[in-house]
């Protein structure tokens, strides 16, 4: 009888909420409700259907990232998104027994992937006791010969927390046998980050960054991951030679060079990151400081009435079960988080009502319910 392997029988299956319905609003997976770059549009729009009929070759576009990187092209490879580099570094340096140093809570999918090699995966938690203070010195006491890679996002999904460098690099020369992985996919909206390092002091460093944030480019789903030159042709080996598709890679170079774009979205996101943390503390329910595209809200006891009333009407928020009583929303445009202020404004509301009047309560939401 065939089997798959004992460590893929035992992973657990990631869900994506997109399969999870129709919404108006999706701030549920802290893409760009901005939408990509003007130019990126119109490039595509010029793409013919022989270009489309051909293997696409990467190479260009790992130079025009590296010139934003800084780094030789070298240094850097394209990915399917950094799903794929999170997978590669995995396969290419974790053997069953190794152990994967992830601080939790964070992206779900760094686990999977190591248990898929057989490693072994040590959590090291942060706590909204301590406001998610990045546990420095337990990762440092977790390190052991056996570490052979530590993940570390910055700023931390789904807490918004960033790291700084001086601990980045501590961490990785204690453990130099290990590959550290720095997933800076919200930098933009942080600025600060390990890239220089890559292929310097620390030969070790990986630094991962994405497209899908604040270039709203999520659905093209590329991705790159920077690293001293000899491992990153380590990694090429077991990449697959057309892993980005042309679509992607046609429209890269516009997209890296409209800064005026980004720059405009990522301040407009932390502005409206600032106004609407203030309002959700205003309504009585405590949020953290973020360095990302989202917050994280502690809703307690109200989350699964939120959380239902919001899909009710067609808002998408991001449920957090690893952090109990919390939801993760995604900062969309001003107008858009607006509404969701109005929106749990009202569902407390409705909630606060007498009993006698909750039906009446519930069809005036019906006709009233918050307009995306």
């Amino acid at each position: 009888m065939l089997k798959a392997r004992q460590c893929l029988r035992e992973i657990r299956e990631y869900h994506s909420p997109l399969s999870e319905g129709n919404f108006e609003l999706r701030l549920d997976m802290n893409e760009s409700t901005s939408g990509c770059s003007p130019r990126v549009l119109a490039r595509l729009q010029h793409m013919d259907a022989k270009k489309l009929a051909l293997y696409p070759p990467r190479e260009a576009g790992e130079a025009v990232v590296a010139a934003l990187l800084g780094k030789s092209a070298t240094q850097v490879l394209l990915t399917n998104g950094v799903d794929e580099g999170i997978d590669l570094l995995c396969r290419a340096y974790l053997e069953p027994g190794d152990e994967v140093i992830l601080i939790v809570p964070t992206f779900a999918m760094y686990e999977i992937f190591a248990q898929v090699t057989g490693a072994k995966v040590v959590r090291v938690a942060t706590t909204a006791e301590e406001d998610f203070a990045f546990p420095a010195e337990k990762v440092l006491q977790a390190i052991n010969p056996r570490t052979k890679l530590i993940v570390i996002t910055n700023p931390n999904n789904p807490t918004g927390t960033a790291i700084d460098r001086y601990t980045i690099t501590r961490i990785a020369q204690a453990a130099q046998d290990a590959a550290i992985l720095v997933d800076e996919a919200y930098f933009d909206y942080y600025g600060q980050s390990m890239v220089d390092q890559v292929g310097l002091l620390l030969p070790n460093l990986f630094v991962a960054r994405t497209f899908s944030k604040a270039y709203g480019m999520a659905g093209f789903r590329v991705g790159a991951l920077a690293g001293p030159a000899h491992h990153i042709g380590v990694l090429r080996r077991i990449s697959g030679p057309f892993n980005v598709n042309a679509c992607a890679l046609e429209v890269l170079r516009d997209a890296v060079t409209d800064r005026q774009f980004v720059n405009d979205h990522v301040t407009q996101v932390k502005e409206t990151r600032e106004w609407f943390g203030k309002q959700i503390e205003e309504i009585g329910f405590k949020t953290w400081p973020s360095q990302g595209n989202f917050v994280l809200v502690n809703f307690g006891e109200e989350k699964e009435y939120i959380l239902k009333q919001m899909r009710e009407w067609g808002i998408a928020l991001r449920d957090r079960p690893d952090v109990p009583g919390c939801v993760r929303i995604t900062i969309g445009k001003q107008k858009e988080m607006e509404v969701v202020v109005m929106g749990l404004k009202q569902a407390l509301d409705n909630k606060n009502k007498p009993a006698e009047t909750q039906e009446t309560a519930e069809t005036q939401s019906e006709e009233e319910q918050p307009a995306p």
